[in-house]
């Protein structure tokens, strides 16, 4: 589920239970869950999410100012950039010759977009099987927050810069978003569930978090 707080799009979760009232808690990689009373309307949701949304917007900052700040790269032929988790020449990535540095911006994220949208999709398919789920359609994104996202209408997103990283991190996002598609929350359930497909998905997590400054364009 998602809302608008400050024109800022806000995705979240909400937990059904006992709890005779509303709570709100985010996780370590900033997912929102929102804890309601059985039978608590989505308008009553909202409401209250718009009372805490300059609290859930200064964490999010808060989440960001922590990021090392992004590496700068050249923008020339043998400026290297990272592909499926090794420093490549731009010049094997991308036609150089003669191009503007805004050009070859703008080419080397096109690639990096194609690149993501076809290892997704090809290596989605076994996960998918094993996991026994289905999802509408797969969506590439910008994003500095998230590295993939699904939400209540089977819809996954996955993060561009994702190409940068090693096949099996590529691998982990996949299998954590396709895991959501029966438990959208970061329950027991939903990690002994990734757990089962990639146990030592802690170490992808890890790489993204200590490689994120470096992913960048």
């Amino acid at each position: 589920m998602k809302i608008i707080i400050d024109n800022e799009t806000i995705h979240y979760t909400v937990q059904y239970g006992k709890g005779k009232k509303l709570q709100l808690q985010i996780d370590a990689g900033g997912f929102i869950t929102v804890k309601a009373p059985n039978g608590t309307s989505e308008e009553t949701i909202a409401e209250q999410l718009q009372k805490w949304g300059s609290w859930i917007l200064e964490k999010q900052k808060e989440r960001d100012d922590k990021k090392i700040s992004p590496l700068a790269r050249k923008y020339e032929a043998n400026g290297t950039f990272l592909y499926l988790g090794e420093e490549r020449p731009l010049q094997e990535l991308i036609h150089t010759d003669q191009l503007p540095e805004e050009q070859l911006k703008l080419n080397l994220k096109k690639f990096y977009f194609t690149q993501c949208k076809t290892l997704i999709e090809s290596r989605i398919k076994p996960y998918q099987k094993e996991l026994k789920v289905t999802f509408k359609s797969i969506d590439i994104i910008e994003s500095y927050r998230k590295w993939g996202s699904c939400n209540s209408n089977k819809k996954l997103e996955f993060n561009y810069r994702l190409a940068m990283a090693p096949v099996d991190v590529i691998d982990y996002v996949i299998i954590h978003e396709l895991c959501h598609l029966t438990h959208m929350n970061h329950d027991r359930s939903f990690w002994r569930r990734v757990g089962s497909i990639m146990p030592d998905y802690k170490e992808k997590e890890a790489y993204l978090e200590r490689m994120n400054h470096l992913m960048t364009l």
